[in-house]
């Protein structure tokens, strides 16, 4: 991943909202009227493609879209009725714990016989399986940490310091060689993936955009920052058994060192992180605003709801023996150390 990162192409529509979308930044069409997106699938394609497009105005913007789009008025407002239609079917459709307590405590709970594409990955994954899952994360993880960063300007006192500690770590405690996005994109160099910001956006699914999206939904809107603390808190939770669960794919599988070295050090930086989150960021948060740990237990539920459908694509696909993307990769080179 080159350290100059230029802005990715404008991806191909799914549908008439994205195509649209993508219209306009071209300077070639109207946007969707609003109303549009009350009909549309909450969990779809189109749906999601356009919000993404949207959303990554805020990060690095697109090579085709000048930077005047990111604060465009009637953009804006798109978007705001695509985001509408995304979080109330969330608030509809996702399981929510009685309270935070029970919420936090179901993530600490490993289940003895684990089912999920983790333990998939380790147990019967092949290389392909990985260079696929690499593929679809990648739309995240080439920007790690970025839509949490949102939050902080929204905290004070415990959570705030505490928040920036983690995010420190994960931007690599000052060293630019082991921010987590290089390092992901070290993975993906021993996945022989392309490292370019975005590439794989046209591939990935709906399940995958979603996921993506609620993290830049919560952390661009003042009034969710409590969700989104619960969304980093899950992350943070859950990551280091299933990251030790995927080094243990990445050497079995022969993936590369580099690969191998980005979820050992999920493993361990995670663990502590885990403790962090909890007990300063989501304690110090409540201790001066008890009132958002409604919003904290519903971050941490429909991130596990979201991940949940990821899940299902991704293994319905796999265990039938067909790609999970949208566009399957070339199939890999023979690994050699």
């Amino acid at each position: 991943m080159s350290e100059h990162v230029r802005e990715p192409r404008l991806p191909a529509p799914r549908g008439p909202l994205s195509a649209a979308v993508v219209a306009y930044l071209r300077g070639a069409g109207p946007l969707p009227r609003p109303v549009d997106a009350e009909d549309a699938d909450p969990y779809g394609d189109d749906l999601h493609l356009a919000l993404y497009v949207c959303y990554e105005l805020h990060y690095r913007g697109f090579a085709e879209a000048g930077p005047q789009f990111e604060w465009d008025p009637e953009l804006l407002r798109v978007r705001g009725a695509l985001e509408q239609r995304f979080l109330s079917a969330l608030r509809a459709d996702t399981p929510v714990h009685d309270s935070l307590d029970d919420a936090l405590g179901a993530l600490l709970v490993e289940p003895a016989e684990g089912t999920g594409v983790t333990h998939f990955l380790r147990d019967e994954g092949e290389l392909w399986h990985l260079r696929e899952y690499a593929a679809q994360r990648s739309l995240y993880h080439l920007k790690e940490a970025d839509p949490h960063a949102w939050v902080l300007p929204r905290l004070s006192g415990r959570a705030k310091a505490a928040m920036a500690a983690v995010e420190f770590d994960e931007f690599g405690g000052g060293r630019a060689e082991r921010v987590h996005a290089r390092l992901f994109a070290d993975l993906m160099e021993d996945l022989r993936l392309d490292t370019t910001y975005g590439h794989y956006l046209d591939a990935a699914g709906a399940q995958m955009l979603a996921v993506v999206n609620l993290m830049s939904l919560f952390g661009l809107h003042r009034e969710l920052r409590g969700a989104l603390v619960g969304h980093f808190a899950e992350v943070e939770i859950t990551s280091s058994p299933g990251s030790r669960r995927l080094a243990e794919a990445m050497r079995r599988t022969g993936a590369g060192p580099a690969a191998e070295f980005f979820y050992d050090e999920h493993v361990e930086a995670d663990a502590v992180h885990e403790q962090i989150v909890r007990h300063e960021v989501i304690g110090g948060l409540l201790e001066q605003e008890p009132e958002l740990a409604p919003d904290v237990a519903f971050g941490i539920d429909a991130t596990e709801y979201l991940e949940g459908r990821l899940a299902r694509r991704l293994l319905t696909d796999w265990r039938a023996g067909r790609s999970s993307l949208r566009t399957p990769l070339p199939q890999e080179m023979t690994h050699t150390s």
